[in-house]
């Protein structure tokens, strides 16, 4: 089903869809796609720039030649493998034969190879590190956002984790949440209409009610209308507004962020949602203050998305070896 026949009217959107069309579109970022794509070349062209600028000094003291060879990437310990595709495309780029053996978004065990490489001694020595970096950082934001995952889906079967656009990598971290199962949020600041208080602060209209619904009408093809809000009180007072506005275009989800609520807070605001007759209309997503230990809480909390930015900006990363294997197989 399309948006575009969801804003006709031939279906009403159930809530987990709601919560798929605002937030779940890892599924674009595909090397077929020229956004994703070009955020892939840009970065690792200047990943490859800072290394190899002044040529690789010890393939040259070493004389190493253009022997064929293979290298194997292999896990060192378990986890949630990503990035195997975008390693494959360095890899080919550089006119070297990169075979998956394990597929992003799969689960690996120690030892497990993850991708098969074939090609000349001098160029694999030289995008090693590079390419090993990279699976390492998308394989750790992978498993973690697994990880997450699996609490939250545990204490509620309708609580999703979604990242944030705390990143240091920007799509490519975005596309490793969604190999790990979880959600994307916003992939750009084009993407969707999200206020906060600093937006509210400087909006030229003082007027709540006035400014919503200024910027609903100016939404243009945002994929959801979400607007943060700081206490229970808040959240109702925004919640009213929404409500009228989601009947206007159940296509645009509109969506309630409860910024840096304890669970037990957001708890409080989701059945206040409910005893005000305005819970059915919109989404409620957890934002802040969301640790390992407490995100089955915020989920238990009933609260449809749980948003954390530690999954991008404080990740761990994978541990991955390369080894290159003379000759080639």
């Amino acid at each position: 089903m399309t948006r575009t026949e969801i804003a006709g009217g031939l279906h009403r959107m159930t809530r987990e869809e709601r919560v798929r069309a605002a937030f779940y579109r890892g599924g674009d970022l595909t090397l077929e796609n020229p956004l994703y794509l070009r955020a892939v070349r840009a970065l690792t062209d200047e990943l490859l720039r800072e290394d190899t600028e002044a040529a690789d000094l010890t393939v040259e003291a070493m004389e190493i030649d253009a022997r064929p060879c293979t290298v194997e990437i292999r896990a060192k310990e378990a986890g949630v493998v990503a990035g195997v595709a975008e390693a494959a495309w360095i890899y080919e780029r550089s006119r070297q034969k990169a075979t998956a053996i394990i597929d992003d978004g799969s689960d690996v065990s120690a030892g497990d190879v993850i991708l098969r490489i074939t090609g000349d001694a001098r160029s694999l020595l030289t995008l090693e590190r590079t390419v090993v970096n990279l699976m390492q950082r998308m394989s750790g934001i992978a498993t973690a956002t697994k990880k997450l995952v699996a609490a939250a889906q545990q204490a509620s079967s309708t609580a999703h984790v979604v990242g944030t656009r705390k990143t240091a990598w920007g799509l490519l971290d975005k596309r490793a949440i969604h190999c790990g199962g979880g959600g994307t949020h916003r992939l750009n600041l084009g993407d969707a209409i999200l206020i906060k208080t600093n937006h509210l602060r400087l909006a030229s209209n003082k007027i709540l009610d006035a400014t919503l619904r200024r910027a609903w009408e100016r939404r243009k093809s945002a994929a959801f209308f979400e607007v943060e809000v700081t206490s229970v009180e808040e959240a109702l007072e925004v919640a009213r507004v929404l409500d009228e506005l989601q009947a206007l275009n159940d296509a645009c989800p509109c969506i309630l962020m409860l910024d840096n609520f304890s669970a037990t807070d957001a708890g409080r605001a989701v059945q206040s949602l409910r005893g005000a007759g305005l819970h059915d209309a919109l989404l409620v997503e957890a934002s802040g203050k969301v640790s390992d230990e407490s995100v089955a809480s915020y989920a238990a909390a009933g609260v449809d998305a749980i948003s954390i930015g530690a999954l991008t900006h404080s990740m761990r990363a994978l541990d991955l070896s390369a080894k290159i294997v003379p000759g080639a197989r």
